[in-house]
C-alpha cells in the first residue's frame, strides 16, 4: 500500500515551536502535538524529543526510539496530511509495554484527527466586569 503523502522529519527547533502552538494530546505514555501547517503541502513531518525529566541520555534515546517505532507504525494510518506532529516521551514511555505504547500513539492520532469543537466558552449568561460579584 503506498502512503497518500510522505513522511518527513521535523529538525530544526523553530519547527517543534511552532507545533507546540497547535493542538496537543496527551495519552498514557506520550503527548502528541499537532500542526495543521495549512501552506498545500501533504507531506506529514513528524518530531521527537524527551525531556530531562524522563531520564538519563540513554534512556531518553531509548524513549524517543521507541516513539519513533510507534509513530512509523500508525502514522501513515492516522495521521492528516499537511500537518506537524511532535511526538513528546513521558515518564514511563521507555519502559511502557510495546502494545500499550501503540495503543497510546494510535489514540492520540485519533483524537487529533478527529475536529474539536471551539475552545471551552461557557453559553452562560454575560460575566459581570472583574471585581463585582452578582
Amino acid at each position: 500500500m503506498a502512503d497518500p503523502f510522505k513522511l518527513e522529519r521535523m529538525t530544526s527547533r523553530p519547527q517543534f515551536l511552532a507545533a507546540a502552538k497547535g493542538v496537543s494530546e496527551a495519552r498514557g505514555a506520550v503527548v502528541v502535538q499537532r500542526l495543521d501547517r495549512a501552506d498545500g503541502d501533504p507531506s506529514v513531518r513528524l518530531g521527537f524529543t524527551a525531556t530531562r525529566k524522563v531520564g538519563n541520555a540513554v534512556i531518553r534515546n531509548r524513549a524517543k526510539r521507541r516513539l519513533r517505532e510507534a509513530a512509523r507504525a500508525m502514522a501513515p494510518l492516522l495521521a492528516r496530511p499537511g500537518s506537524d506532529y511532535v511526538f513528546i516521551a513521558r515518564m514511563g514511555t521507555a519502559d511502557r509495554p510495546w502494545d500499550r505504547l501503540l495503543d497510546d500513539v494510535k489514540s492520540a492520532l485519533t483524537r487529533l484527527a478527529t475536529p474539536r469543537p471551539a475552545p471551552h466558552v461557557a453559553p452562560h449568561a454575560p460575566t459581570s466586569p472583574a471585581g463585582q460579584d452578582s
